[in-house]
């Protein structure tokens, strides 16, 4: 079949059914839709004979001639076979000469299949990516994102044999978090309990945990960008999850020195990154749009006493802490030392100590 630009994944079942092309390379950060993706590659080239596979992961060092020998050598197993090539980074650097030449003078009775992480506009411009778009077929795997899930959801349960209500969907969408591979799970196991029926929210409310992929930067981010509820919501997951107190902090402290650092930028009217600001965040759009209202002294006066609770050199319980440091920041709360200034104070705290170890 004709080369491709690019293909979703809703199109590519049909595309393999009209035949199959010389090269792939699927690209992505969603492990369960990339598994997919995969999975119908090699399940329509074993229909049409590509019985043998053989695998290669592109890591440093890799010797790029045992690839070269394996697509030009005979099959002991299969007159056709798959040559599959994992590479995590999608910068193949020595190898990309070989790669360009798999997708525009194909070996004979080989398919190859390049599976890499979400590829820049850069890495997505390279020679030998280009020529898998030409005469290959390229698929990148885009995240589904929260206002989609529902409806993804929706068909996933379709595809399980299961209908489900919208508001168990909702909730469904709540509770995993944009963890694809989790809520593919869950629908499984609730297809299996619905037995035929519908899946209502009763039922997810009483199956469904919360499998959230939760991270510290989650928290900052989300706090900066004045979602408390958000925040604290996954604060509230971290905690459960046993996260350390003392990173939870650190993400709080580099989101609020990136915030300063971009306070001084815009009074400065500099756009220079110093050495001294190197353990600070990039703040979102969401997080700028509120500098003017954040008192961003008066949270780091707060993030000190923090770190001093965190560190057992003050009383108070570390998680009550965080908890008020994240609503401060979120703009759910004051912070105390704004009211009241402490005598003092510094009008401009210091950035370059570390707050947490």
């Amino acid at each position: 079949m004709p080369g491709m630009p690019r293909l979703n994944l809703d199109q590519l079942p049909a595309a393999l059914g009209r035949g199959l092309a010389p090269a792939y390379l699927v690209s992505g950060e969603e492990p369960l839709l990339i598994s997919e993706a995969v999975d119908a590659i090699r399940g329509a080239a074993r229909a049409a004979g590509f019985a043998d596979r053989k695998v290669f992961f592109i890591e440093r060092g890799f010797d790029w001639s045992e690839l070269r020998a394996e697509t030009q050598a005979l099959s002991l197993f299969s007159a056709r076979r798959i040559v599959e090539l994992r590479l995590p980074t999608g910068k193949p650097d020595k190898g990309a000469a070989l790669l360009a030449t798999l997708a525009t003078d194909p070996p004979p009775d080989v398919l190859s299949l390049v599976v890499t992480e979400k590829m820049d506009k850069k890495a997505n411009e390279a020679p030998w990516v280009q020529a898998f778009q030409q005469h290959g077929v390229c698929v990148p795997v885009r995240p589904v994102g929260p206002d989609q899930l529902p409806a993804w959801l929706a068909a996933r349960a379709q595809r399980v044999g299961a209908t489900l209500a919208p508001d168990a969907a909702l909730l469904i969408a709540e509770r995993v978090e944009g963890n694809l591979l989790a809520a593919h799970q869950e629908l499984t196991k609730l297809a299996l309990l619905a037995q035929g029926a519908v899946i209502s929210l009763e039922l997810v409310a009483g199956a469904v945990g919360d499998s959230a992929r939760y991270d510290v930067f989650q928290v900052a981010g989300a706090a900066s960008a004045g979602d408390a509820a958000r925040a604290l919501h996954v604060l509230a997951g971290l905690r459960s999850e046993g996260v350390e107190p003392t990173l939870i902090l650190w993400a709080l402290v580099r989101e609020l020195r990136g915030l300063f650092q971009a306070r001084e930028r815009n009074r400065l009217r500099s756009s220079h990154r110093g050495s001294g600001w190197n353990l600070a965040n990039a703040p979102s759009p969401e997080a700028l749009a509120r500098l003017r209202s954040l008192p961003l002294g008066s949270l780091l006066i707060e993030a000190s006493a923090v770190d001093r609770i965190v560190k057992g050199q003050a009383a108070g319980d570390a998680w009550t802490a965080l908890t008020r440091l994240t609503a401060q920041l979120a703009g759910a709360l004051a912070p105390a030392s704004a009211l009241r200034p402490p005598a003092g104070a510094l009008q401009r705290p210091a950035l370059s100590g570390r707050v947490a170890p």
